[in-house]
């Protein structure tokens, strides 16, 4: 651990678990809420951890049993420096922790490359998911890349913007959203990443963008997609903030044109992070999403 979640007061009230993966790595994880309630598993991405969900938890607690992991290196996890640090290790993890809690019947919400995760987790485990919630992400290769984040990927000089500079992540939290973020959030979001080591996910998260065949993710996000189509069936929401310059409206309308049946809502005013910007009425959608949908949460007799 890195710090102690406790500085950060009511922002982030909870005391996470640890689950140890092979190789005696910790990856740290919040489950909060209702035990033998149905669980929601929600997936953050590149810079944040499991505090960018710290208002769903909240919002849901009382209802459900919220899981949010903290992907290996981010966030509380361990942040060992020689690990695989790749879209199918992350995938893997996630379905470690799934099994290690014997999860079913699971409402998966996804951020950013929290999307690759999920979608890889789910399409690899079709009975487990009932419902999906997606937040400006993508699960689908693209040729679009922010000429600031291409930058990053450049060998030396990414490395030192985010591993020296901590430009990444420093970054993010004035340019994900419309409405500046207070300086207390600002500070929890970097908070994990205070060192040259400490930083090495956010710098292996981007140079693992799948722009091309040469990209370890790029095999298994082809393979991905392939297998959207399995979820075509499965109950989607999709909240989007419409100014973000990252996952701008041309994935939106990737993931239209992948799932015509997914009810979407487009918040014009807010950005990247629409759960800063849009937190009140994500959960308002959510909940609503969720007692339409409450048949699924029964299993079926056995």
């Amino acid at each position: 651990m890195t710090f102690d979640p406790k500085e950060l007061g009511g922002l982030y009230p909870w005391t996470p678990k640890k689950l140890a993966l092979p190789g005696g790595v910790n990856l740290s994880y919040l489950d909060e809420g209702k035990p033998d309630a149905p669980p929601v598993l929600m997936l953050h991405g590149n810079p944040t951890w499991s505090f960018y969900y710290r208002g769903l938890v909240k919002a849901l607690s009382g209802t459900r049993r919220c899981i949010v992991p903290d992907h290996v290196g981010a966030g509380l996890s361990d942040k060992p420096q020689d690990y695989p640090y790749t879209l199918a290790q992350h995938v893997e993890n996630v379905e470690r922790l799934v099994e290690h809690l014997k999860l079913e019947n699971v409402t998966l919400i996804v951020h950013d490359w929290g999307g690759a995760i999920g979608f890889g987790w789910a399409t690899r485990n079709l009975t487990k998911v009932k419902r999906l919630v997606v937040l400006n992400t993508s699960a689908f290769r693209s040729k679009r890349i922010p000429a600031s984040i291409a930058m990053c990927r450049i060998p030396g000089l990414g490395a030192l913007l985010v591993r020296g500079l901590n430009g990444f992540a420093r970054a993010a939290t004035v340019r994900t959203t419309v409405t500046p973020l207070a300086p207390a959030v600002k500070k929890a979001y970097v908070r994990p990443y205070d060192s040259w080591a400490n930083r090495i996910v956010t710098h292996r998260f981007v140079q693992d963008i799948p722009m091309d065949a040469s990209t370890p993710s790029w095999a298994f996000m082809a393979e991905m997609e392939q297998r959207l189509s399995l979820l075509k069936d499965k109950p989607m929401l999709i909240c989007w903030g419409g100014q973000d310059w990252c996952f701008d409206d041309s994935f939106l309308e990737g993931f239209r044109t992948r799932f015509p049946q997914a009810e979407v809502h487009r918040f014009a005013d807010a950005g990247h992070y629409v759960l800063e910007d849009a937190g009140d009425r994500v959960v308002g959608h959510l909940k609503s999403f969720l007692e339409r949908t409450a048949s699924l949460d029964v299993a079926p007799a056995r």
